[in-house]
């Protein structure tokens, strides 16, 4: 089965890169997560880039604050799509991380996330297996169809107990 590999550069990270990683158990794609930085432990990172295509890795979603280049890096070396998480920074709130991520230059594309995205990242990275894996595609309809049946529900709630009781129970 394909595999998706989620690189976060700081263990700060994992709280947030959790939510991709729950959300491929979810869906139940195969992934590996680790720790590397790639100012910190160039040589380690250019490893786990360049063997990535041969752990079966078809999706890489790398998280990364501030300057935020594992993203791209990953993107520079990895010749399959990678999904960058620009993390929320308490100097700039993100922006820092987002610029550093959607702004790559012309012939190595990041796709990316909302700031703290980690969730969508986990799903786009399925959607992107999903192109040549009907079962996958299967179980991501039906992801889909159980938010619609939240979202009901919330309404329904709302309709019955009016907004100031619904307000009172978040």
């Amino acid at each position: 089965m394909a595999k998706v590999g989620i690189v976060m550069g700081s263990d700060s990270d994992m709280p947030i890169m959790a939510k991709a990683a729950d959300v491929l158990n979810e869906l139940g794609v195969d992934f590996e997560m680790t720790i590397i930085s790639a100012h910190r432990e160039p040589e380690e990172f250019f490893e786990y880039a360049k063997t990535a295509e041969e752990k079966g890795f078809k999706v890489i979603i790398a998280g990364a604050g501030k300057a935020a280049h594992l993203p791209g890096m990953c993107a520079a070396i990895f010749p399959m799509p990678v999904i960058g998480i620009p993390m929320k920074t308490s100097d700039l709130g993100g922006v820092d991380s987002l610029y550093s991520i959607v702004q790559m230059p012309s012939g190595i594309p990041v796709a990316t996330v909302a700031i703290n995205g980690a969730q969508n990242a986990g799903i786009l990275a399925a959607k992107i297996l999903a192109t040549s894996d009907a079962e996958l595609l299967g179980r991501l309809k039906e992801y889909a169809a159980n938010l619609k049946k939240q979202v009901v529900a919330k309404a329904d709630r709302l309709d019955e107990i009016g907004y100031k009781e619904y307000l009172k129970q978040m």
